[in-house]
């Protein structure tokens, strides 16, 4: 093999690896640090990048879902790409909309859901954008409560979930988790969501359920028939309950006063 030649494969090996070296650059990874039984399905949303005349519609697939089987096949980790190119038409990444999941039962239904957004834009005032550490990774996040229920003529609890953002001084604020970047903030690094789950529950429903010393009990309102039971004042008439897994109970959350 000539000088000339060997030049020639070299540098075509070099073009491959700096080729190979873009085209990861142009994804970044999310993650999620998440409380136990906690899972997030994903969708990535794509629209035509900033110049592009083209045009793409949904029959053309352009978004990319992570998750979607999250009850089986749920990973935490996944590349998302911030560029893509559908149909010849390229697209950059605008939105991510998360749907944060939590299972408290058995029963196919019995989980709660809320939501999450990562929001992309080309750009961003400073004071707007969210920041990475030395490592390349940028946390948005959160806190999820539990809010407890009875439904049904026997009264089973359930429950649903509501999710907050926390600030940057670590206080729990309006609106769900949101994190903010630009373009080109994205190549190359990560963004974790972290999710902590508060420490009490609360009812979902105000004024059915009376706080007692070790937890809550559930108020009896006309008869054991009425579903929706307020208290109304009497706070001496009670109910048992149905727990999810079929346990009869007298107060929440230990069951048993």
């Amino acid at each position: 093999m000539t000088r000339t030649s060997k030049g020639l494969l070299l540098g075509s090996c070099v073009a491959l690896v700096a080729g190979c070296a873009i085209g990861q650059s142009e994804s970044f990874t999310f993650t999620a640090d998440l409380p136990p039984n906690f899972a997030y399905y994903a969708v990535a949303k794509y629209a035509p990048a900033e110049g592009e005349t083209c045009t793409v519609t949904l029959d053309d697939n352009p978004y990319l879902g992570f998750n979607r089987e999250w009850r089986t096949e749920y990973r935490p980790e996944h590349k998302v790409p911030v560029y893509r190119t559908v149909k010849g038409c390229r697209l950059a990444i605008y939105r991510v909309e998360l749907d944060v999941y939590a299972t408290y039962g058995g029963d196919y239904g019995d989980f709660g859901r809320d939501s999450a957004v990562v929001v992309v834009r080309e750009q961003l005032e400073e004071h707007q954008k969210r920041t990475f550490d030395t490592t390349g990774e940028s946390a948005i996040n959160g806190q999820c409560q539990w809010l407890f229920r009875t439904q049904g003529g026997k009264r089973r609890l359930t429950k649903g979930l509501i999710c907050k953002k926390i600030d940057a001084q670590g206080a729990v604020t309006k609106g769900r988790p949101v994190g903010a970047y630009t373009l080109d903030q994205l190549p190359g690094k990560t963004v974790k969501l972290k999710i902590k789950l508060a420490d009490e529950e609360r009812p979902a429903i105000g004024d059915t359920w009376v706080k007692v010393p070790n937890g809550w009990k559930r108020c009896m309102g006309k008869s054991f028939e009425d579903q929706y039971a307020f208290c109304f004042g009497n706070y001496k008439d009670f109910s048992t309950f149905l727990m999810p897994d079929g346990k009869q109970c007298s107060i929440y959350p230990g069951c048993t006063e």
